[in-house]
């Protein structure tokens, strides 16, 4: 799957777009647009991936992403209850008019920053997510009104961290994005067999030292321990479906039971039995 250019129009009656819930855990979505979007979402846990920016996030997340910025859907590879609210407006949405209300100063200025990306955190990632959750019980006007009270409220906060990521614009940057969704689906399609960073550096034209700096800088993580997260998090797939331990280590490209249980106490901070234990009794 190559990087697609998602086609996007606004709602009936409306000047933007909302998407509640999109399911699309099992789906690597790897695309761009030209609309600004807005993205909350609540998980224990899922990736953040915007443009050369990768993180982790644990129970929430809010973001704005700008226009043309390539950007993995925040509820793949996520195998518990996945809640999102993705409100996309186009890129033109405050030239029309907007930019002559000095009342919309700062909600003109966060927007000039999101065009590398923000992240938010804190009271102001809580108090805004539970906004955005109800935007579809309100009427089209007033959607449009909450919508504005909702941006400014996160353009005053100081409880954000800019991600400067870029946009796709040239062939170079389009081809690293191209070429980091390719290690992503060699992982997917390759975890159960014994990690090879040879075929790997060779599958994306490059050599193995390349590869390793490429991938640490990309990633924050060593091949090896990325495949290792993956490998984990479908383990954990396999221990809620009551596979035993053994059966989850050997299914998911693991040869050392030993080895398994500590890497996944490493990554989860707990072992896979006690993992599977706990799980059982929340049922």
């Amino acid at each position: 799957m190559r990087l697609q250019l998602e086609n996007i129009k606004p709602d009936s009656g409306s000047s933007f777009r909302i998407l509640l819930t999109p399911n699309l855990n099992d789906i690597f979505y790897w695309h761009f647009h030209p609309e600004i979007e807005i993205v909350y979402v609540e998980a224990k846990k899922g990736i953040r991936h915007i443009g050369d920016h990768i993180s982790t996030y644990d129970g929430s997340d809010l973001a704005i992403i700008g226009s043309y910025i390539p950007h993995l859907n925040f509820d793949y590879g996520v195998k518990t209850t996945v809640e999102t609210v993705v409100v996309q407006l186009r890129e033109t949405f405050f030239d029309e008019g907007f930019k002559t209300f000095p009342e919309l100063t700062s909600v003109i200025e966060l927007f000039e920053k999101s065009k590398t990306g923000i992240a938010f955190y804190g009271e102001t990632k809580r108090v805004a997510g539970e906004r955005l959750k109800k935007l579809t019980t309100l009427s089209q006007f007033n959607q449009l009104i909450e919508l504005l009270h909702i941006f400014q409220f996160l353009a005053v906060s100081k409880e954000y961290v800019k991600l400067k990521v870029r946009p796709v614009s040239s062939h170079t940057i389009l081809k690293q994005q191209e070429r980091i969704h390719q290690i992503y689906r060699y992982v997917e399609e390759h975890f159960t067999k014994a990690i090879d960073t040879n075929a790997i550096a060779e599958k994306v034209n490059l050599s193995v030292p390349a590869f390793c700096r490429y991938f640490k800088k990309a990633t924050k993580l060593t091949y090896t321990d990325f495949v290792n997260q993956y490998r984990i998090n479908h383990a954990k797939k396999l221990l809620l479906q009551d596979r035993n331990v053994t059966e989850a280590c050997f299914e998911t490209g693991f040869e050392n039971l030993s080895y398994f249980n500590r890497t996944f106490k490493k990554i989860t901070g707990e072992s896979p039995s006690r993992f599977k234990k706990k799980k059982i009794l929340e049922k």
